[in-house]
C-alpha cells in the first residue's frame, strides 16, 4: 500500500479509432468515485484522438498527453509533424519523449534534448523515457546507458517540476518480463542520484514502465521509490487500467 502521490500514464501507442473514446466512461466514473488527490491519471492516445479525448475529459481531473512531438516549436515545412504548440492547442498538457520505440527509429539524445526544451517552453510537462536494451544489460552497461541518456537528453534543463522520468528497460516493453525488485531498486536509485548530482535537483519523480499489468503491479509497488507507472497495452483496457490503480493503493 502507498500513501504518496502516484502517476498512472496510459500510453496507447498506435491504437484506437474515434469510437475508442467511449472506453473512457468507466475510468471517468472510477476517477470521480475515488479520491483522486492521491493519484494522477494521464491518457496519451495517438495524435488523431487528442482532441476527442480532451473534450471527453474536460470536466474531469484526468489529464491528456501526446506520445511525441517535433522539436521545432514554430510552424514550418515539416510534413507529417506536430509541434508542442499544436499539442497544447488541442488540450495536451503532457508529452512522452525519448521512448525506446522512437529511439530505435533514429531519435538520438541531441534531438530528444531539443524536443524537451521546446516542449517545456510551450508549458508541456515531460515524461522522459530512458532504458537499456537486453544486450546492454547483459554487457553490464545499464548504468552507463542511463547516465548518458539523462545527461545528454536533459542537458540545459534547470527546472524539474515539470519533468517525470520513466525508467523503461527496452527488453521489458511488451515482453511480459520485468526486472527483479533488487535490480529496479538499484537502477531507480542510480537514476535519482545521477539527476541530483548533475542537475542539483532535490526532488525527482521516477515512474516505471515495461509490461506493467494487474498481475505484477502489486509486486512492483513494493518498491517505495517508484512514483507511478507508464502502462502500455494494459491501459487500452479500462478495467485493467483501473485494476492497476486500485492494486497500487490496496
Amino acid at each position: 500500500m502507498t500513501n504518496k502521490y502516484m502517476y498512472f500514464v496510459a500510453n496507447w501507442k498506435m491504437f484506437g479509432e474515434p469510437k475508442a473514446v467511449n472506453s473512457l466512461n468507466r475510468v471517468i466514473k472510477f476517477s470521480k468515485q475515488r479520491k483522486s488527490n492521491k493519484f494522477k491519471l494521464i491518457y496519451c492516445p495517438p495524435y488523431t484522438l487528442l482532441n476527442l479525448f480532451s473534450k471527453k475529459l474536460k470536466k474531469t481531473k484526468i489529464d491528456i498527453g501526446a506520445q511525441n512531438c517535433h522539436q521545432d516549436n514554430n510552424f514550418g515545412a515539416f510534413t507529417g509533424s506536430i509541434n508542442p504548440q499544436m499539442l497544447k492547442s488541442v488540450g495536451a498538457n503532457y508529452v512522452i519523449l525519448g521512448h525506446s520505440e522512437n529511439r530505435s527509429s533514429g531519435e538520438n539524445d541531441i534531438l530528444i534534448n531539443k524536443k524537451v526544451k521546446s516542449s517545456l517552453n510551450s508549458n508541456l510537462k515531460i515524461i522522459f523515457c530512458i532504458g537499456e536494451t537486453l544486450l546492454q544489460k547483459n554487457n553490464k552497461l545499464t548504468h552507463k546507458v542511463l547516465k548518458n541518456q539523462i545527461i545528454n537528453g536533459l542537458k540545459g534543463i534547470k527546472e524539474f517540476n515539470n519533468v517525470i522520468l520513466a525508467y523503461e528497460p527496452v527488453w521489458s516493453i511488451g515482453s511480459g518480463l520485468i526486472p527483479t525488485i533488487s535490480d529496479l531498486k538499484l537502477n531507480i536509485n542510480y537514476i535519482k542520484n545521477i539527476v541530483k548530482k548533475n542537475f542539483k535537483v532535490k526532488k525527482l519523480k521516477v515512474i516505471y514502465g515495461g509490461s506493467v499489468n494487474p498481475k505484477n503491479v502489486s509486486e512492483l509497488n513494493k518498491i517505495d521509490i517508484i512514483d507511478g507507472f507508464l502502462v502500455g497495452s494494459a491501459s487500452q483496457d479500462s478495467k485493467k487500467f483501473i485494476d492497476i490503480v486500485q492494486k497500487t493503493f490496496i
